[in-house]
């Protein structure tokens, strides 16, 4: 191989790596913004596993970050001020009211918050004001693990840009979803699912987006029921480029701007 075509072949690959992995620029790191990471909740979702696939790489993205299993997190003023960010996996749980007056107060002041799967947006189902948070709540998913696609739907943002549709073996999360988020993926339920669920076939379901709640940004993907998950390159990438976005790290993304769907629609 003559050494143009050595050049030509070496530029075509760092050219297809930087279009789909995501890392701050040359120089430039987090500048130390600090990010609070709370595990726990129902075990089957494997909270400590799926945050240890993040927490190393967060760490290499210059973050502070301090791990929790414990809620009370919430309730220390001191460890909530001036937090960047803050990535939950606790499904199923109970929020005190103190708790969440704190994790509220610091998501409206500007802090963000990221998370996937249950534990997100199947946290704390007595807690209606959290879910207005997030941006929605888990319903069900029909069928258990099925086979199912994740379509891109904006693919200029740069949580999604680069990235082709892909295959999941997994839980297909059908969601309530509020109409004010901005959806970046989306899935269909057919096949298994559907089957399970006949009156669902054809449905559209949001499987990426991002929101604001008061000043801080909230990404959310249903992805992510196991760690296992996170083998497939673009699920991973997703939740990475998200809790960029939601720490407001600069090049991760501007506010979203949500289109509603149930907007009324006038024809000539």
């Amino acid at each position: 191989m003559t050494a143009r075509r050595i050049a030509t072949a070496l530029i075509l690959a760092v050219t297809f790596f930087c279009a789909t992995t995501v890392s701050l620029p040359a120089g430039q790191t987090a500048a130390k913004k600090r990010a609070l990471v709370v595990w726990g909740g129902w075990e089957g979702h494997q909270p400590k596993q799926t945050v240890d696939v993040f927490v190393p790489w967060l760490k290499e993205q210059g973050f502070d970050v301090e791990l929790s299993n414990s809620l009370d997190a919430y309730r220390d003023p001191a460890k909530m001020k001036g937090l960047a960010l803050v990535v939950q996996a606790w499904t199923m749980g109970q929020l005190t009211p103190e708790q969440e007056k704190g994790l509220l107060e610091a998501v409206r002041g500007g802090t963000g918050l990221a998370g996937w799967h249950g534990g997100l947006a199947d946290s704390f189902r007595a807690n209606p004001e959290y879910e207005f948070m997030v941006g929605g709540s888990w319903a069900a998913h029909p069928g258990g693990s099925v086979d199912y696609e994740v379509n891109i739907t904006r693919r200029d943002d740069p949580i999604t840009r680069g990235l082709a549709d892909f295959g999941m073996k997994s839980e297909q999360y059908y969601m309530l979803v509020d109409p004010n988020v901005e959806v970046l993926a989306t899935t269909t339920f057919r096949g298994a699912a559907a089957k399970a669920a006949p009156w669902i076939e054809g449905a559209v379901m949001p499987v990426v987006w991002k929101k604001l709640y008061g000043k801080g940004r909230v990404f959310n993907t249903t992805l992510g029921h196991a760690a296992s998950d996170f083998d497939v390159p673009q699920a991973r990438e997703i939740v990475k480029r998200g809790l960029l976005w939601a720490a407001r790290v600069e090049g991760a993304g501007d506010d979203p701007k949500p289109t509603n769907p149930y907007a009324r629609k006038i024809e000539n």
